[in-house]
């Protein structure tokens, strides 16, 4: 069984970051700063464009801010090279991305390799994995076409957190999934956060999703935060009229649930 104390989950720090593409004078980022808690399942969600993905992409350096910094634990992101940082920090990616010509157990070994993991210890690693995304493990030898866009979803998880990280980072990761699988690995995702004591961050443009499964959500509006607090506090209201309209979004949906069955 893979267990994690949750202490050893990171804490991660935005400080006053901006971020500008090109010669544009908007900021895709503007001023952000804040705190994401060791041990805490984050959403991101707000309106395309608003932010959410370069945000993400900060924290494993994928993106480099204009101003300000990004901490892990204490440690600014800029100061460790691209590829030992992105060893330490699963992510997880709506293409999911397995290489189609590599077998999942080829797929979720490749950052295992790259760390000089010996072959027996990859083979209990990819063991443990399948395991833990409730896959048998004979798939290890199939190809990623050989399975469905659900299973491949949970192969792209277990390559996320093959090489044991701390951190995990998710961008729209269900989002080409049906509903009802789509649901499954939320809730699946939300359990191995648990199980592994991680910090996780999601950015999604599903508010259920966030609302169901997150300890926290942070909105983001044209690079800035505008609405951070738990699901409960921002059910129960919020001073933006924007911010409401997208948190009443699911009650609205519910109720017109509710009067087709009246």
């Amino acid at each position: 069984m893979i267990e994690r104390p949750p202490g050893l989950a990171p804490k991660v720090r935005f400080e006053t970051v901006t971020k500008r593409y090109g010669g544009h004078d908007e900021p895709v980022v503007d001023r952000v700063s804040c705190e994401i808690e060791a041990g805490c399942f984050v959403g991101v969600v707000g309106p395309s464009g608003s932010g959410k993905t370069t945000l993400l992409k900060m924290i494993n350096g994928l993106i480099t801010p204009t101003a300000g910094g990004v901490t892990v634990d204490g440690q600014d992101v800029g100061s460790v090279d691209g590829p030992t940082l992105r060893r330490r920090v699963g992510y997880v990616f709506q293409g999911v991305g397995l290489f189609p010509h590599l077998t999942l157990g080829e797929n979720i070994a490749m950052p295992l390799r790259l760390l000089g993991w010996d072959a027996a210890r990859q083979r209990a690693r990819i063991a443990e994995l399948f395991d833990l995304i409730g896959l048998p493990n004979h798939y290890t030898a199939r190809l990623p076409a050989e399975l469905s866009g659900g299973q491949r979803q949970r192969v792209g998880v277990a390559r996320a957190l093959a090489a044991e990280p701390k951190l995990l980072l998710m961008d729209e990761p269900f989002g080409a999934l049906d509903p009802i699988t789509r649901d499954d690995l939320a809730t699946a995702t939300r359990a191995l956060h648990d199980r592994l004591g991680l910090t996780t961050v999601m950015v999604t443009h599903d508010m259920h999703e966030a609302l169901l499964i997150a300890d926290r959500i942070i909105v983001m509006g044209r690079g800035k935060i505008v609405a951070d607090n738990t699901p409960r506090a921002l059910l129960a209201g919020h001073a933006d009229p924007d911010v409401r309209a997208l948190i009443d979004m699911p009650k609205r949906q519910a109720e017109r649930l509710a009067n087709l069955t009246a």
